[in-house]
């Protein structure tokens, strides 16, 4: 476990907050930064799971990067993600994760999609998946971006990588599921990866402004004889 940060503007720390292992996972895979140490939030004693309540994938990102940002001394990075159907009234949207219920796997969850979109065809399966991503500094400041993209569910899991919706969900340019796709495919073109390139300049400019910060060497004060 780590302590909170000494110098709370270390601009080669950034903490993810999130404890799932796979979107970790994918995170460090599509930034590949090697300036940027990225950190799960538990690697930090004494960080409280964030109560994500809020109304929109942008409340929650924003939530999750201030509370941790706060609570660990360093930047953190919150992805708030979400797949939304127009046909179900854009459900399941903002709970996508626990839509079949508190404590469900992600084979609940799209098996209850699956049920619901039963019988409907093809024009009426539209869907998007949306990354929201909220980055923050200790003292509360935020910037957030999105990517999204736009596909269809199909009728049946389809593929074997992936997590969450990823079965489900046909890219229409390369006829597969993002499951069927593979983690390097998918790590070029997901929603994710496009919340990532928006907030890439973002956050390597705050890292080098932080930097030279730093880097100016202290003013001292002559001692008075």
């Amino acid at each position: 476990m780590t302590s909170a940060a000494t110098n709370p503007y270390d601009p080669f720390v950034v903490v993810l907050a999130t404890r799932n292992p796979s979107k970790i996972k994918e995170i460090t895979a599509i930034f590949n930064e090697p300036t940027i140490i990225f950190k799960p939030v538990s690697d930090f004693a004494g960080v409280a799971d964030v109560v994500e309540d809020g109304e929109t994938l942008e409340d929650n990102a924003r939530k999750k990067a201030f509370e941790v940002a706060k609570a660990t001394g360093h930047i953190a990075l919150a992805d708030d993600s979400g797949l939304e159907v127009p046909f179900l009234d854009n459900a399941p949207g903002v709970i996508s994760a626990r839509w079949a219920g508190v404590g469900c796997s992600y084979a609940d969850n799209n098996n209850k999609l699956l049920k619901l979109l039963k019988g409907v065809p093809t024009e009426h399966r539209k869907a998007r998946f949306r990354s929201v991503m909220t980055l923050a500094v200790p003292k509360g400041a935020t910037q957030t971006v999105e990517g999204r993209i736009d596909g269809y569910i199909t009728d049946r899991l389809r593929g074997e990588d992936g997590f969450g919706y990823d079965p489900v969900f046909l890219v229409p340019a390369f006829g597969k599921t993002l499951a069927e796709l593979g983690p390097n495919q998918k790590n070029t073109m997901s929603h994710r990866y496009k919340a990532l390139q928006a907030m890439r300049p973002i956050l390597l400019n705050l890292q080098r402004s932080i930097h030279d910060h730093l880097s100016k060497p202290k003013k001292i004060k002559p001692e008075i004889i």
